[in-house]
């Protein structure tokens, strides 16, 4: 065997080395999405277990607010139903606008905000808004890692090879959410 056969091996050993690593580097990456979107998934039901309880709660104080109940708990069953990260990611943004309404509606309510049922609920929804926040952020610094990744030379390549897909961010969607609230004192 020559020398030009041992170096045309030992380029195609480096080759196909590099393009194993660049391969698991993709899948590992995609993995960690996955991971990041099921510790997401997870808060999300705890969200959405929350909710029926609160509407019942409710339901003995706002005997006129049929129709906001009504939407939560609509925008609920589409959130719960929706199967694709980019449904999920709608239907949760609906939940959130849903809910919204329905804490605002529940400020004409001071027997009910003052029920101890209530107020334990509201903290428990609280905290996992906080949890839902804190994944979604980990989520999307997952989806960063594997969209760059798939978007960069020479890992592009591989990436178009063996058909990864970017993923889509988690992001919010209502205007509402992303303005800083006024603060006034007077």
């Amino acid at each position: 065997m020559g020398m030009v056969a041992l170096i045309f091996v030992g380029i195609i050993v480096v080759v196909i080395m590099w393009v194993i690593g660049m391969f698991n580097s993709l899948v590992r990456l995609r993995n960690q999405v996955k991971n990041a979107w099921s510790q997401i998934d997870v808060q999300l039901k705890r969200r959405h277990d929350l909710i029926p309880n609160l509407v019942e709660t409710a339901k003995g104080y706002m005997k006129h607010e049929r129709d906001t109940l009504q939407s939560l708990t609509e925008a609920r069953s589409r959130a719960m139903g929706a199967e694709s990260i980019g449904d999920k990611i709608k239907a949760e943004g609906q939940l959130s606008d849903a809910m919204g309404k329905f804490f605002v509606v529940v400020e004409n309510y001071p027997d009910l905000k003052a029920s101890q049922n209530f107020l334990a609920l509201q903290e428990e929804l609280s905290t996992t808004e906080n949890r839902i926040a804190f994944a979604r952020q980990g989520y999307n610094d997952q989806v960063l890692f594997l969209n760059n990744k798939i978007q960069m030379f020479p890992s592009s390549i591989i990436a178009g090879m063996f058909h990864f897909k970017e993923e889509e961010f988690f992001e919010v969607e209502d205007m509402k959410e992303k303005e800083v609230p006024k603060v006034d004192f007077s």
